[in-house]
């Protein structure tokens, strides 16, 4: 048997054990928050600057019941929608927090929250020319994942749905393509609705998946965050292993030579 604990990824020079990266937004409270990341396993979460308190001690803060110096915080532009949005709110995450590792992303649109790339590009460059190490949300396009890879992304995170969608993984080719043709890690993001899409990403070869709904939204979180834990941890595996050809006609088992 393989040493799964030995598996881990790298990305900016930071190793983690765990392929899942959960959000912290939609949940009932903090509490539960904290229980489904413990449920999860998840060593990343990723926090909304312009929504979450991280830098007011007055009021309740994620950090309470989260611990920093245990989990990655992942400092996030959501609800950006221009270059110059999401630069100003990662600067002031590092002011206020002193991250640099950062998940960038920057909307085209309200209705279909879908990667304005034009813009993302632009702010990849700038980020990374000021020392960030973005991993950086996009569109499942292999050839504007390859020029944000070379604008300085430390890891490429195509959608596999629109955000919140839980529609699941709608494009298998496109985010294998990505895989395929990247030197830095790619992690689905968005999309996941369920135990089965995690293992989809894994079983195409992504180093992780993130994901916040789909836990979150759950009628028990805590049991949807284990049950993700474990589907990234199959789909891991059988992407190791290597899956059966698939064939047009039936294969019997076992052989029809030699039959009395």
């Amino acid at each position: 048997m393989t040493d799964t604990s030995a598996d881990t990824w790298t990305v900016a020079g930071r190793t983690f054990r765990s392929r899942l990266i959960v959000g912290t937004g939609k949940y009932k409270d903090f509490e539960q928050n904290a229980a489904a990341v413990e449920a999860s396993g998840a060593e990343i979460v990723t926090v909304a600057v312009r929504r979450v308190n991280i830098s007011d001690p007055k009021a309740p803060m994620l950090t309470d019941f989260i611990d920093p110096k245990k989990i990655t915080y992942l400092p996030n532009t959501a609800g950006c929608f221009n270059a110059e949005e999401a630069i100003r709110t990662l600067r002031l995450a590092r002011e206020a927090g002193g991250w640099d590792l950062v998940k960038l992303e920057v909307l085209g649109e309200a209705r279909t929250l879908y990667p304005d790339m034009r813009e993302t590009l632009k702010a990849t460059e700038v980020l990374a020319a000021e020392g960030f190490k973005p991993m950086v949300y996009c569109a499942d396009d292999p050839i504007a994942a390859k020029q944000l890879e070379e604008a300085g992304a430390v890891a490429i995170m195509p959608l596999g749905a629109p955000i919140g969608s839980g529609l699941g993984i709608q494009n298998r080719v496109m985010i294998r393509l990505i895989v395929e043709g990247a030197s830095v890690p790619v992690l689905v993001d968005a999309g996941v609705g369920t135990a089965s899409d995690a293992s989809v990403a894994m079983e195409l070869g992504c180093e992780g998946v993130l994901m916040n709904t789909a836990i979150a939204e759950a009628r028990d979180p805590i049991r949807m965050a284990r049950a993700m834990r474990l589907a990234v941890e199959a789909g891991r595996d059988a992407y190791l292993a290597g899956r059966m050809p698939t064939r047009r006609y039936a294969d019997p088992s076992s052989p029809l030579a030699g039959l009395i």
